[in-house]
């Protein structure tokens, strides 16, 4: 391991102040971590490096952030640790020297179907303020321009208790902004009936076709037959006018099943409350296709998809109401606040420009304080978490970040540097997990992390300067200075998909042309269009600006949704490599695939198959043992006797993929299923992984590499990636287009939404939006291969891949 000596912070005795200007970190063991120990200097920027996996997330969030803020809860009462998350001490033997950490983390932020960009940053809270002292005419309170506040009105007879007591007559009222048809929604749903349930059928016979209503539900089904006011067992074809009334559309009504109270509902109030209450993008995929055929949901008729009352909307600033102000790109929205000459209110118009330059200086605004915070990627979101940080008066607090340049078009990423350097040049200390160079290069120190991924990383290969790297002899270092080079043939199209009057978000009547057949990158800076054009166009196949041709079933769009696992899920389970394996034991053995389920009958009793047993302490953090009945293996004794190609299930589970792809591709456990979930799995690059880790250890481009090759098994055509390198080391990024050269070769079109150059130079075809984002994007800018985008020059895109390859 390669160090460098830094004899200004070791110089200082003990005791002294100099002797906390590091972060020291010794026998860190978090997930992949061996027994790793590094010095992190403060008050500086500090890049974490490394190929995917290699344990960077593992020493930075896992184990400084949550210690940093594990001390802090601590701090509070006994009584207020019970109302928070408790958080177990990371296995590391010495921590010293922390301060308050800030995560700013790529996690999507709250889906909620009221929450929008707005209301998650203030910005929404400060307009209510100015529209309830200036707004035309005076409407009420702040809370008269909120959509999420209901009128309330309310008249009756009060008990004052002042003196002599005496009751009186009172009435009361609150003007809320929320529009009454939708909710503050800003749309509305139709239930297609025929979705929920078969007529034909009765109830005892299972006539409800909803996901996850079993028969045997005390709170949904069987509220229903059970409930005294429908007949179970006639037909709901053959119900009377009274009974379809109750079933669809009761007021809840107390009703006793099998003695235990319950509530029964009818449907229609009792789905939009289990459903459609929650937001689309949050749903399990299977709830999010059941919505989708039995929901449709338009834009509310009564306030045009603003979400407020017309009664707030009525009320003007210089003409222009609160809707309107929300629905501005939020550039546009600061200029007009700024031009705002009103003493009266100058320092939260002072307070709210700010914060609306803060969107602007972080490229973000192109977007609108309307738009739902769900809708965000995580780039996005990560960058929204930053604006409340970007003007606090705060200093020597720590900084965490988690690849803050994802989603960012190279000339944007100067910007986001920008901002970290500012943050630690106010005296912060800041850690950054990055893999893009023009990050790395301005970082004070550097820890690269290695040498491989999984069991083959976890140890610190180099910690120093960017130079030291540079000169270093760890994968980072050695391909610090990579350069793509452009090819010099490229494929031919076998046809294409014409995409014609494309107007979603902020596209501006674009017609376009999508070779198939070939590998072809969209790009463009950050909110120029680009997803709006390839999701918009061929997620459904369908719709005003659709590809010609309903090609919607033959598109696999593999998006940056997050994967969302519990303990429980693994990388089996969640490829579905589980079944086909506890089929082949089953087979061998002559006995029941469940079995073979850590979940299902074959789980050891005393932890129910977690392999460890958790012991609740309240307010402090719970403990977890592995279990002394299976030793952490997860099955019952009697399973781990049957045996496949002389392991049994538990030994299985612990192959990494590379092993089982040999164990499973011949002999006497040949499984072609399982290996063909194997095979996609290690050409995502993903060979080192266990195939039975919790998913909640993996790494954030693990996760995605892991989505990859699920979606890789799909039939289609068509392949739509949506910036497929985020969280790839740029030792990966050859592997991913390898990948992509393959898929093409097999007959596939691959469609790439990109920043990276290196993606962008092996295209052999090139869409680019702009020229900027928001309204100043939304239209194609150059279509062609990349040497042409380099040779034309005119865009900022062809400017960068310029720049970047080699000559």
């Amino acid at each position: 391991m390669r160090k460098t000596t830094r004899t200004d912070t070791r110089a200082s005795a003990p005791g002294t102040a100099g002797s906390h200007d590091l972060i020291r970190v010794h026998g860190a063991r978090v997930n992949n971590l061996k027994d790793v120990s590094v010095e992190i200097p403060k008050r500086q920027l500090t890049v974490f490096t490394g190929v995917s996996g290699s344990g960077k997330s593992s020493l930075v969030f896992g184990t400084v952030a949550a210690e940093s803020q594990r001390l802090i809860n601590e701090t509070y009462s006994a009584f207020v640790q019970g109302f928070m998350p408790t958080l177990a001490r990371p296995e590391v033997d010495v921590l010293e020297g922390l301060t308050t950490a800030i995560i700013v983390d790529q996690q999507r932020m709250g889906a909620d179907p009221r929450s929008t960009v707005g209301t998650a940053t203030d910005a929404n809270a400060m307009l209510r303020i100015l529209f309830s002292r200036l707004g035309q005419p005076h409407i009420g309170s702040p809370a008269a321009f909120a959509f999420n506040v209901a009128s309330v009105r309310a008249s009756g007879a009060i008990t004052v208790e002042r003196g002599a007591r005496k009751t009186v007559k009172a009435t009361f009222s609150r003007t809320g902004g929320m529009c009454t048809r939708c909710e503050g929604r800003g749309s509305v749903s139709d239930i297609d009936l025929t979705q929920l349930y078969d007529d034909s059928k009765s109830l005892a016979e299972g006539a409800f076709t909803i996901p996850g209503w079993k028969s045997d539900s005390f709170f949904t089904v069987r509220v229903y037959a059970e409930s005294g006011l429908l007949d179970p067992h006639k037909p709901i074809a053959r119900f009377t006018k009274k009974e379809m009334q109750d079933f669809l559309h009761r007021e809840p009504t107390k009703v006793k099943v099998e003695g235990v109270n319950l509530t029964f509902e009818g449907l229609i109030p009792k789905i939009q409350k289990s459903f459609l209450s929650k937001d689309r993008e949050a749903m399990q995929p299977h709830i999010r296709e059941f919505v989708d055929r039995a929901v449709t949901f338009t834009t509310c008729p009564e306030c045009a998809g603003t979400r407020l009352s017309e009664e707030a909307r009525s009320s003007k600033i210089k003409g222009i109401s609160i809707a309107d102000a929300c629905a501005m790109q939020i550039s546009d929205l600061a200029d007009w606040v700024r031009a705002l000459d009103e003493p009266s209110v100058g320092p939260l118009l002072d307070s709210l420009g700010g914060t609306l330059d803060s969107f602007v200086e972080i490229g973000l605004g192109y977007l609108g304080l309307d738009r739902a915070s769900g809708t965000l990627s995580g780039g996005e979101a990560q960058r929204v978490k930053m604006i409340r940080h970007l003007g606090s008066s705060l200093t020597d607090v720590t900084y965490v970040f988690d690849e803050p340049t994802v989603g960012l078009h190279p000339h944007d990423i100067q910007r986001m540097n920008n901002l970290l350097l500012r943050l630690r040049d106010k005296g912060n200390t800041v850690l950054v997990v990055e893999h893009k160079p023009e990050t790395i290069a301005i970082a004070d120190h550097v820890v690269d992390l290695g040498p491989g991924a999984g069991s083959e990383g976890g140890t610190v290969c180099f910690e120093g300067t960017v130079d030291g790297l540079r000169a270093g002899d760890t994968i980072t270092g050695r391909h610090f200075g990579d350069r793509a080079v452009l090819k010099e043939t490229v494929r031919k199209p076998t046809g294409a998909l014409k995409i014609r009057g494309a107007t979603t978000h902020n596209l501006r009547d674009v017609d376009v042309d999508i070779p198939l057949g070939v590998l072809t990158v969209v790009t463009g800076v950050a909110g120029s269009g680009k997803s709006s054009l390839v999701h918009g166009s061929l997620g459904k196949g369908k719709g005003k600006g659709a590809a010609a041709g309903d090609v919607g079933a033959d598109v696999v769009a593999i998006g940056q949704g997050a994967i969302r696992g519990s303990r429980r899920s693994n990388p089996a389970t969640y490829t579905g490599l589980l079944d086909p394996i506890r089929k082949a034991f089953a087979k061998a053995n002559g006995v029941k695939p469940a079995l073979f389920s850590p979940n299902s009958e074959g789980a050891c009793p005393n932890c129910n198959g977690a392999g460890v047993v958790y012991t609740d302490l309240a307010m402090m953090a719970g403990v977890a043992t592995v279990c002394e009945e299976c030793e952490g293996k997860r099955f019952q004794a009697s399973v781990l006797d049957h045996h496949l190609g002389g392991r049994d299930i538990s030994e299985v589970l612990a192959m990494s993929v590379a092993q089982a792809e040999e164990f499973f591709g011949a002999g006497e456990a040949a499984t072609p299923a399982a290996h063909r979930v194997l095979d996609r799995l290690a050409d995502v690059g993903l060979g080192y992984l266990t195939i039975g880790q919790p998913l909640t250890t993996l790494s954030g481009g693990e996760r995605q590499r892991l989505k990859l090759a699920t979606h890789m098994g799909e039939k289609g055509g068509v392949y739509v990636l949506d910036e497929p390198t985020s969280g790839l080391h740029l030792a990966d990024v050859e592997q991913l287009l390898g990948l992509l050269d393959r898929l093409v070769d097999s007959g596939k079109s691959v469609i790439v939404i990109e920043h990276h150059q290196a993606v962008m130079a092996h295209a052999d075809w090139i869409i680019d939006l702009g020229p900027g984002a928001g309204h100043d994007g939304g239209r194609v800018v150059f279509e062609g291969t990349p040497a042409d985008l380099v040779a034309d020059g005119s865009t900022l895109t062809g400017e960068h891949l310029a720049a970047y390859i080699a000559t």
